[in-house]
């Protein structure tokens, strides 16, 4: 049976500097005409000179250059114009961002060139100290580097430890940043500032020095105690493998700040994926809510399948406030699919908005939605619009066609379906799936040898796709060719799927077209015990009818019809049974 489940970022701050020197023209005598009307007087404009500097003495070619370059990614060629134009300003900050790029590329004379024009124009000492301790540091100049830096610290500048930090995760050297790290970021020379302890924490941690970091964590932990000092530490917990030392440190985070909906969703991630929904779910119901905890308690009651608080999380979010709601449309949809209110999808989903993450998938499940809702012809239009709005991207594109594809496959429009295929593997060549779609639609219609070009050439692609292997074995099975080649294909799946009912029902179907009877039913009757499914229980009522018992096939095929009353391969088995 066929089936198939189915690095230098700068903040660029323009400063425009240029001058225009007018320089008027002294006014010559005109002599006085008194036999003739006088002429016109010259233009004013006409008689303006505008003397420009060369380009190496403009300013604001310079830094118009240097962003350019910036713009390009060419830090060296940015660096040179802005060496240029640091000389022609008396701005600082065109000598500090060119010490920053002459930095950048690792060019020590243009740098401390740029350093000691910054001094000139008015550097503070904190941003001499850092710009020091960084060309010290990409030289390799420890001691001086440690000099420069323990000036920066001391310097009173209230930025100072951001400025350090910025230092050494920037640096090349990261050993050399680490020791810097450990011997200056001491524990009696941190400010009494939190955020700068978990800072240095962090960067001990980034920079592979896990005893330093938790060394800095576990003292910001016992000075300040607040709730982002508990959450840091409960990272490195869980960073080492801790699981439940970070959870217990998550939760005293959370009892500090309950309000907190970072700390709230973190923590309740973590209880869901150790299983415990019911907690996770309780601690997300409490405080504050955005699109954010809406999407998580959703995700956990669907995870414990758990349909009451389904219900409860989408009349709560339904009812929010417009922005969470708005932000939340295409999750609203989801959650009325699951409880059965298509309609209401359908709705949620037309309000998603174009430049939402999730605007192509809502308008796919509304295609779908529409079909289920028996409005075909509407979700095919959907479907053809999207392939004309998505005709520049591909993957969306490829999915567009194949949801169509799969929807003339459900009303078994297989030419249509086939078409929708094709079109879709003229983007995706060779894909699988649509391989394997196409090659289904091809079987269903009777087009055995485009059915099987399609699925030889899937398992071209694809030599170890099981569902294709029985698909082919029982197209040529069903078809009574290369009876051989079909029983190879089909051990082999039912090798690596021994439980398949679709994969037992080809085998027996085989067994039926080699004349093994006795054997084809009992392999039959075992698959549609299993699964109850349609054309397996067609199958069987079909030998039992060839073994002359007929009244066990009769009553297959009553169950059959009630189970599937609609059933095609039902149908065309009785025309062919009794004519």
């Amino acid at each position: 049976m066929l089936s198939r489940t189915v690095e230098f970022k700068q903040v660029r701050r323009f400063v425009a500097y240029g001058w225009f020197v007018l320089v008027l023209t002294g006014c010559a005598a005109v002599p006085h005409r008194t036999a003739t009307p006088s002429t016109a007087s010259p233009q004013p404009l006409a008689r303006i000179v505008v003397a420009t500097p060369d380009p190496d003495h403009d300013l604001l070619a310079q830094l118009l250059a240097g962003e350019l370059a910036l713009s390009g990614a060419d830090l060296k060629a940015a660096s040179q114009s802005y060496d240029k134009a640091m000389m022609i300003s008396r701005d600082p900050e065109v000598a500090g961002k060119a010490a920053a790029l002459a930095i950048a590329i690792h060019n020590p004379d243009a740098a401390q060139r740029a350093i000691d024009r910054w001094q000139v124009l008015g550097a503070t000492p904190a941003q001499l100290a850092q710009a020091r301790a960084q060309l010290a540091v990409e030289q390799g100049k420890t001691e001086e580097a440690r000099r420069q830096l323990s000036a920066l610290i001391t310097s009173g500048d209230k930025d100072a430890w951001r400025m350090f930090g910025r230092v050494l995760i920037g640096s090349r050297d990261q050993a050399l940043a680490a020791n810097l790290l450990e011997s200056l970021a001491t524990p009696d020379r941190l400010p009494a500032d939190p955020k700068a302890w978990l800072a240095m924490s962090e960067l001990g941690e980034q920079l592979g020095r896990h005893a330093y970091a938790q060394q800095i964590a576990d003292g910001a932990l016992k000075r300040f105690g607040t709730a982002e000092t508990y959450a840091w530490a409960a990272q490195l917990k869980l960073n080492n493998g801790d699981r439940s030392g970070g959870l217990s440190l998550l939760r005293q985070a959370q009892v500090k700040d309950p309000d907190n909906i970072g700390l709230r969703l973190t923590y309740a991630s973590l209880l869901g994926q150790s299983g415990q929904y019911a907690q996770a779910s309780h601690l997300l119901e409490k405080g504050p809510q955005n699109a954010q905890t809406y999407a998580l308690r959703a995700a956990l009651a669907a995870n414990a399948k758990d349909n009451k608080t389904l219900e409860q999380v989408y009349k709560q979010l339904s009812q929010s406030p417009d922005d969470v709601r708005n932000a939340s449309a295409y999750l609203l949809g989801q959650l009325a699919e699951v409880l059965g209110r298509k309609d209401e999808a359908l709705k949620w989903y037309d309000q998603v908005p174009d430049d939402d993450d999730h605007a192509f998938d809502a308008d796919l499940r509304s295609a779908i939605l529409l079909q289920d809702l028996g409005r075909s012809a509407e979700a095919h239009q959907q479907l053809a619009e999207m392939q004309t709005d998505y005709l520049d991207q591909p993957a969306q594109l490829r999915r567009a066609y194949e949801v169509d594809a799969d929807l003339y496959l459900r009303e078994k429009r297989y030419t249509e379906a086939i078409d929708s295929f094709s079109h879709a593997l003229q983007v995706a060549p060779d894909d699988p799936d649509l391989l394997y779609g196409r090659g289904l639609a091809y079987a269903e219609i009777g087009k055995i040898d485009p059915a099987v070009a399609d699925f030889r050439r899937l398992l071209q692609v694809k030599p170890d796709d099981i569902d294709a292997s029985n698909a082919l074995g029982f197209t040529l099975a069903d078809s009574g060719r290369d009876l051989s080649e079909a029983e190879r294909l089909i051990a082999a799946a039912r090798a690596a799927k021994p439980n398949d009912p679709s994969i037992a029902d080809s085998w027996g179907w085989l067994q039926y077209r080699l004349g093994h009877l006795d054997q084809a039913v009992e392999v039959l009757r075992n698959a549609w015990q299993t699964g109850k499914d349609a054309d397996v229980g067609v199958h069987l009522g079909e030998v039992l009818w060839k073994q002359g018992r007929r009244e066990q096939a009769q009553q297959v095929f009553d169950e059959v019809r009630r189970v599937d009353p609609h059933n095609v391969t039902l149908q065309q088995t009785l025309k062919r049974l009794q004519p």
